[in-house]
């Protein structure tokens, strides 16, 4: 801090003159029957001298701003107090000259203490028929407002500001101290962004901002004017309230014609400005997420406030940090990407309205850092009016009954990243990628095959029902359609979301190992049912269907851990925090951490090419769930989609190197509901999710996925042997003696071999060690059956035509 030069004779003077009047001046402009008395002099003398000079300066409470990832498009602001703090070259110099103009003409001319108008209020409020003069300084005023700003508890808050001849002594003494530290612009700026100008504005910049809608450097003579008229008392002198107006216009006026005395400005200048009508906006400037610069928004703003209240870096405690981020003045660039954000907001409404009780939800998610591009349902974020309240009754029945109003199509409520009673919505035939994953580190290869039956009896036991096999208490999955059945690698099976392939797949690795490669993606169990099930996990059969619950977020982020080769990236809604000072907090960097092998993340997005339509050089894909993605994006994709049983809900993933896109359709009221959810229909979840993905690359180049290993996507390939002609029983004892595992076909061919013998098998080169190996039976006829398989051990091509509709 600079000091200025002072008088020494002067400083000397005044502190001496200050001391004798301490308990005779003072205390009569409060307690004038107290002053007659010698005793008080004398005690103010001797007890000047021993006041506090060090004055502790907290920073006042700052606005936090939030902006898009652009740095440019502004979100949110968050606030206890709107105040920004400026520089004084940013303050307009009338508004500069206005402030003296009107609480301290002699500011740049006294020492903090104006002695002449302590004297000057002495004298008049002797006389009980004049009114109440103060003698407080620009200096004191300050001194006032930072020993209130740096109270640490309400009674101190209290002895600074109330009206005793004590709290005037210690001003006094701090107010010459500070004048010594400080140069006069110095203590100017900090009064100008302390002071309280109404309307929630505290500072200049927001009172600039709130009345006139624009910077302090830009107020006119009459707006500097009407702001510093209103300090001394801005809820009486309030321009926007009918009793107020009128008291702010003449307050404004008289700081015009004060500021001619103090020579700021001409008579000329005055008389135009007074001439000015008063105008102003009134605008006071948002706070919160309720209150985002577009609706739809606030549900990423929420999700930001709550990833900010639960970092420790911002305080011990939930009070701590949320004092931090709307008192610490800190410019947030989150990670919401304009772009992506405003094509899923745009997706989700195209599919279902906002007074639709369906919520269609879109998450995206960038692989290899985890931030947030997109967040948006077809909601408003806001609370309904009890008093006047627009919400549909709730679609379940219980409460319907009761009628008690349901969360559409305003609500709060963090529907897309759960908490707050959320636990999340089956995401289906999504999951069968945490499956694939746990059978790849498990060394089983994407070629590994499996005879796929129309219904497959699991070990798994379940409490006999539908979905057990008839008189036991066995898990027994079906598949969406009886064609699915038969032969199927992962390509294939992931592709056509084959039920029978996958649970089988499950109990192989293990339903626990499944249910761990899941956590370590970042799916988190948020229901109690599903924490219960997670502790005996082994038996948790259903798993692999998509029978837990989740959110977009989470599938979102799964899904990109795999894009990115494998490294996780916890879900994160900024990319750079600075503090008032300007400085960056570490706390905004992605935190990651490799979960993955790279060769097991590759071969598992591999794939994720099938059910959306896409290839790549090493994919055997033969069917495709959802196979408009690849045609909409139009560049590299992956992903699933997953129905629930009765369709109560649909989900779907689709994602290129730099997306990951998830989207739920789902009933949050009544997750029982009684809609089909739909995916590629007209208003289904697929369409919001491919146009949101489609939008966020617009401009953007295709990035190709890596192929997976040879080793990893084929296995360890085993040559057939030759059973052509041979009895079936000797066909699969042999067969299985070369490590394969033989089905016997149940439909003949005609081959040249003797009629119930084996005419061939299926695949009929290589294929993998421990893979199934179709034996083909012979019709006879004479005509040798051709290969249904590649080398390479890919099943047959299933029937043409419309692919079916998603499994499990």
């Amino acid at each position: 801090m600079r000091k200025r030069d002072h008088n020494v004779l002067t400083n000397a003077a005044s502190l001496l003159i200050c001391g004798l009047l301490a308990g005779v001046v003072v205390a009569a402009a409060a307690f004038p029957a107290v002053a007659m008395s010698g005793l008080a002099a004398k005690a103010g003398a001797e007890t000047f001298g021993n006041l506090p000079t060090e004055l502790t300066v907290a920073r006042a409470p700052q606005i936090s701003y939030l902006y898009a990832s652009d740095g440019k498009t502004q979100l949110a602001t968050m606030y206890d107090e709107n105040r920004r703090d400026v520089k004084l070259a940013d303050i307009s110099p009338y508004m500069q000259k206005a402030i003296v103009a009107a609480e301290d003409h002699d500011f740049y001319k006294h020492n903090g203490v104006d002695i002449n108008g302590v004297a000057r209020a002495f004298v008049n409020n002797q006389n009980e028929a004049a009114g109440r003069q103060g003698a407080s300084t620009l200096t004191m005023q300050y001194v006032r407002l930072a020993i209130a700003y740096s109270a640490t508890h309400p009674a101190d808050v209290v002895a600074a500001t109330e009206d005793t001849s004590a709290r005037k002594l210690r001003e006094m003494r701090l107010a010459l101290q500070v004048d010594k530290e400080f140069s006069k612009d110095e203590i100017l700026t900090r009064y100008l962004n302390l002071a309280s100008f109404g309307n929630g504005a505290y500072g200049i910049f927001a009172a600039s901002q709130v009345y006139f809608g624009k910077p302090p450097s830009k107020l006119k003579i009459e707006e500097a004017a009407l702001l510093a008229g209103m300090v001394k008392a801005p809820t009486t002198n309030d321009p926007t309230t009918t009793s107020g107006r009128p008291l702010a216009l003449d307050r404004r006026n008289y700081v015009i014609q004060n500021m001619v005395e103090t020579k700021a400005i001409t008579q000329q200048e005055a008389d135009a400005a007074k001439a000015t009508k008063l105008v102003v906006k009134d605008k006071r400037t948002p706070n919160g997420c309720v209150q985002a610069t577009t609706n739809s928004w606030g549900f990423f703003c929420d999700y930001f406030y709550r990833w900010w209240m639960q970092q420790e870096t911002f305080g011990s405690t939930t009070y701590d940090r949320e004092r931090r981020l709307k008192s610490g003045g800190y410019t947030i660039i989150t990670s919401l990407d304009v772009q992506a954000q405003r094509g899923a907001d745009k997706a989700v409404r195209k599919a279902k309205s906002e007074t639709a009780k369906e919520a269609a939800m879109v998450a995206a998610v960038e692989p290899g850092t985890g931030r947030v591009r997109a967040l948006a349902v077809n909601r408003q974020f806001k609370l309904d009016d009890p008093k006047n309240p627009k919400n549909r009754i709730s679609s379940d029945p219980a409460k319907k009954k009761k009628g008690i109003r349901g969360n559409y199509p305003a609500t709060v409520n963090p529907l897309l990243t759960g908490g707050d009673g959320i636990t999340g919505y089956q995401a289906g035939s999504t999951f069968k990628m945490f499956t694939i994953v746990a059978a790849l580190e498990k060394g089983i290869p994407l070629s590994y095959t499996i005879n796929a039956p129309k219904q497959f009896r699991s070990e798994y036991i379940i409490e006999p029902g539908p979905a057990a096999c008839p008189g036991t208490n066995l898990y027994c999955p079906t598949n969406s359609t009886e064609s699915m059945a038969g032969v199927h690698n992962m390509w294939s099976a992931f592709g056509r979301s084959v039920n029978t392939y996958f649970v089988p797949l499950q109990q192989q690795v293990g339903a626990e190992n499944v249910v761990k490669v899941a956590k370590r993606l970042g799916i988190n169990f948020r229901s109690q049912e599903d924490l219960d099930l997670e502790r005996g996990a082994h038996q948790w059969g259903a798993f692999t269907l998509g029978v837990s619950q989740t959110t977009p977020l989470d599938l979102a982020n799964a899904y990109a851990t795999l894009a990115a080769d494998g490294k996780y990236c916890e879900p994160i809604p900024v990319q750079e925090i600075k503090d008032p000072d300007g400085k960056k907090l570490d706390i905004a960097k992605p935190r990651c951490e490799k979960r993955f092998s790279t060769d097991v993340a590759r071969a598992a997005v591999d794939a994720a090419r099938c059910p959306v339509g896409d290839r790549s050089s090493t994919s055997k894909c033969t069917g495709a769930t959802a196979p408009k993605v690849r045609d909409v994006v139009g560049k590299p994709v992956a992903g699933k989609s997953g129905t629930t049983d009765s369709e109560k809900t649909a989900a779907l993933v689709a994602m290129t190197r730099q997306y990951a896109v998830a989207g739920i359709m789902a009933d949050p009221d009544w997750p029982q509901t009684n809609v089909k959810m739909k995916h590629n229909e007209a208003g289904g979840i697929n369409q919001p999710v491919w146009d949101t993905l489609h939008d966020a690359m617009v401009g953007k180049p295709g990035i190709q996925f890596e192929p997976p290993g040879k080793k990893i996507s084929e296995g360890d390939q085993r040559s057939i042997p030759d059973v052509k002609c041979q009895t079936v029983d000797a066909a699969k004892s042999r067969l299985k003696g070369a490590g394969f595992e033989p089905v016997v076909s149940s439909q003949k061919v005609k081959s040249n071999c003797p009629p119930g013998t084996a005419a061939g098998t299926s695949p009929d080169g290589r294929t993998i060690k421990g893979g199934v190996v179709t034996i083909e039976v012979s019709s006879g006829g004479g005509a040798t059956p051709p290969s249904a398989g590649t080398p390479g051990g890919t099943p047959p091509s299933n029937k043409p035509g419309r692919p079916p509709r998603p499994g499990g």
